[in-house]
């Protein structure tokens, strides 16, 4: 075969590959039995070299749990020892520090053996409703508190499953048929990549990866090197502030554009908070680099040797680089807003390219139902746990608008109703898009959701809030305005905080307003007729399209005529 062949052969294998993930994420899926997981879509897979770096990732999952998880098998194969590793095992972890970045993820990593030699490893990450503690929440004060941690470790052995350890696992959590499926799951979707791996390689007759595995690294090294290498070689300095739990939370960042490399130093971000906020270095890495990688190299696969060029440094504690035994639940609140903050200093290096901010993290909750306790409770009266996955606005990018409800950086998808009504007593009572949420400009910034929720009769329950953007609403750029901020209340008007465990009594419902996204340059520069389709489309009020927009009194009359006779804008 000559060389030429060999790299067509290569370029089909590492396609192969990626498929192979892809199946495996998608086995995930359809098997989870956690609502983030099928419904969300909360998880990632990948295939690593002997080594432990990855090779190829799966499309569906997230790139906290994605560029995590990429450092993660390493960590495995030196825990376990190569000389320990044999066909049948499987590994299992939710360490923060050497996983994903809370106890919620469990990390589950197979090695690959053909014709009994270890050619590789699958490794993918799910996130759990429950691992026990206090609890999914900001209110732990170490992470001792937040549940139960399983180190690395042998969850099967040659094959056989330690029941013990499932013995422990199901004593220590709220919803232990759930946590268990999941876990079989992963277990499952691991064996699944193993098989379309070894389908391939008796089909292109490989006895190793080796070869692909170099030509992987090198070709997705060399073309990021050159992505880089075309930037400015300058430094920049971004910062943004959060709400944080009691107190505010200053991110402050300095890009460095270098040859062959990108530094991002977080010197200066806040220290430790005293609640579950805090960050591991591992994930604030993991989100530092997809914000450099999508903007300047999202073209080229993720894998090992594509994130390398991408360094992150940070003083060991400091929020974003949290280190044991620190309170790291929610470290995704954190996470979410790294690459709004870098952007803030990569945008002095390329102007033009990167959006303005959005509503940065996921609006998640959890409510904990449990029967009234203020009188007599219905029979069929039960506890459960409900978490759902929700999103504010993107960012306006600076050719489009920013989109509605939807996460980035996180790409996590927003429950359906159904599938989080399905899951406990729970009833959301309203869920739609908020109108003028979305910051105005040239392009407007996405709207963030209404969402009311309550439980079935004869329930109250616990809800753990975990927002943020109520003080500190999503930032315009180059003369775009900013996104709505976020606010949470109970139905009679009591107030609540936007973070942490708060009870809500029989009757009462929670009524929250998610933070849309900023907008990008000036609003007068929005072309006309985008601004009557957003009016039309009830995106915003005649009010904004007004004041903002400066459309005219005309103009409105006729949208609103329009409208009335079911004309298209």
């Amino acid at each position: 075969m000559t060389q030429e062949h060999s790299k067509v052969a290569y370029q089909v294998m590492w396609n192969r590959l990626i498929s192979v993930v892809e199946e495996q994420a998608q086995a995930l899926v359809r098997t989870a039995f956690s609502t983030s997981v099928r419904e969300a879509g909360d998880l990632s897979a990948g295939v690593y070299d002997t080594h432990g770096n990855m090779l190829a990732q799966a499309v569906t999952g997230t790139p906290g749990h994605v560029n995590a998880m990429a450092d993660a098998v390493a960590h495995f194969i030196r825990r376990i020892g190569r000389q320990n590793m044999f066909e049948g095992d499987v590994y299992i972890t939710n360490d923060p520090w050497e996983g994903t970045g809370h106890l919620h993820d469990i990390t589950m990593v197979t090695p690959s053996f053909h014709k009994g030699t270890l050619v590789g490893f699958f490794a993918c990450t799910a996130h759990i409703v429950d691992i026990g503690g206090r609890g999914f929440g900001a209110d732990a004060q170490s992470v001792y508190e937040e549940g139960l941690y399983i180190p690395i470790m042998k969850f099967a052995d040659r094959g056989e499953v330690d029941e013990t350890l499932v013995r422990i696992i199901r004593g220590n959590v709220r919803e232990p048929d759930q946590l268990i499926g999941d876990i079989y799951a992963l277990a499952t979707c691991n064996e699944i990549g193993h098989r379309r791996l070894i389908d391939m390689m008796e089909e292109f007759e490989l006895s190793h990866l080796d070869g692909i595995a170099a030509f992987i690294l090198e070709n997705s090294r060399r073309a990021t090197i050159e992505a880089i290498a075309a930037l400015p070689q300058t430094s920049a300095t971004g910062e943004m502030t959060m709400d944080g739990f009691d107190v505010p939370i200053a991110l402050k960042v300095k890009v460095s554009v270098e040859k062959d490399r990108i530094v991002t130093d977080f010197t200066g971000t806040s220290g430790l908070d005293r609640k579950g906020i805090n960050c591991p270095l591992v994930y604030t890495k993991a989100y530092a680099c997809y914000a450099l990688k999508v903007a300047i190299a999202p073209e080229i696969p993720n894998n090992a040797a594509s994130l390398a060029p991408f360094e992150i440094t940070a003083p060991e504690n400091s929020i974003v680089n949290a280190l044991h035994p620190a309170p790291v639940a929610l470290r995704h609140i954190v996470g979410h807003f790294v690459p709004d903050a870098v952007y803030d200093a990569f945008d002095k290096i390329v102007p033009g390219l990167v959006p303005a901010e959005g509503a940065g993290c996921l609006c998640n909750f959890q409510v904990s139902l449990r029967p009234r306790s203020d009188a007599p409770a219905p029979a069929d009266a039960r506890r459960s746990e409900v978490l759902t996955f929700n999103s504010g606005g993107s960012g306006a990018r600076p050719e489009h608008d920013g989109m509605n409800a939807t996460a980035f950086p996180s790409g996590v998808m927003t429950m359906p109703i159904e599938a989080t009504e399905h899951a406990g007593p729970v009833i959301i009572w309203r869920k739609e898009l908020r109108p003028d949420s979305g910051g105005a400009g040239k392009t407007r910034g996405g709207l963030g959701q209404y969402m009311e929720v309550g439980a079935q009769e004869g329930h109250e329950f616990d809800i753990q809030a975990m927002f943020d953007r109520s003080q500190h609403p999503a930032r315009g750029r180059r003369g775009g305005q900013n996104g709505a901020p976020t606010t949470i209340a109970r139905d009679d008007g009591s107030a609540m905080r936007v973070k942490g465990k708060q009870f809500v009594p029989h009757g009462r419902k929670v009524v929250m307003a998610f933070p849309g996204g900023a907008g990008y340059g000036d609003p007068l520069g929005r072309p006309k007729d985008l601004v009557k389709r957003d009016l039309a489309r009830g995106y915003i009020t005649e009010e904004t399209a007004r004041t903002d927009y400066g459309l005219s009194a005309e103009d409105i009359t006729a949208v609103q005529s329009a409208v009335e006779k079911g004309d298209q804008i």
